[in-house]
């Protein structure tokens, strides 16, 4: 599997790559090719290595593709769970700043990745092991923001899965109108996801 010692970029004694930089290859990889994209050779080429590194890392492509869903699912988690911490903030508040957070910058290579990861989980288990734990901690931690405005839990949740719903959907949106006039579409639906609370 990964190498213990792959919290540095490289190992200057022997100028090595180091895990970490091969699962960055792979992200890279897959999000301008998808998962049939992420091949040794090709991660080897964009690193300017040998493929021989490659497997002092890993035993397989199959284990650096499980290093690659284990270091997507808990990134995301830890991110989800970071911005719904309410550090002083009312519910309100922080849903308010989440849906600004996740609407108004497209993160381009971000959600390419999401989108590759996503299709890769229609045909492979490991995959959609990580996109539903992914789903879950999204959908528990902004259900949690909607309780704590007063929500019931039923009404929390379906509000959660609409804030996901809105999310993911107006950034695959290709509106014919100028970024001004798609910024303040988002904007006023954002405010919708927010108008009861």
């Amino acid at each position: 599997m990964i190498d213990a010692r792959s919290d540095s970029k490289s190992d200057t004694r022997t100028g090595e790559v180091r895990s970490e930089r091969w699962i960055e290859a792979g992200f890279k990889e897959i999000a301008r090719a998808g998962v049939e994209g992420v091949r040794v050779e090709v991660l080897a080429k964009n690193l300017g290595v040998t493929k021989g590194g490659f497997y002092r890392r890993f035993r397989d492509r199959a284990a650096l593709l499980e290093a690659m869903l284990q270091h997507w699912s808990a990134g995301r988690i830890a991110a989800i769970e970071k911005h719904t911490s309410l550090d002083g903030t009312t519910a309100r508040e922080r849903l308010k700043a989440l849906t600004a957070r996740y609407s108004e910058r497209i993160n381009t290579e971000g959600m390419a990745v999401e989108l590759a990861i996503r299709q890769w989980a229609r045909s492979d288990e490991l995959a959609a092991a990580a996109v539903a734990s992914v789903d879950a901690a999204r959908l528990k931690n902004v259900g949690q923001l909607y309780r704590a405005t007063g929500l019931p839990p039923e009404e929390a949740d379906a509000q959660a899965f609409l804030f996901y719903c809105f999310v993911f959907g107006q950034s695959l949106l290709f509106l014919e109108r100028g970024q001004r006039k798609r910024a303040q579409l988002v904007a006023k639906s954002a405010e919708t996801l927010l108008r009861e609370l």
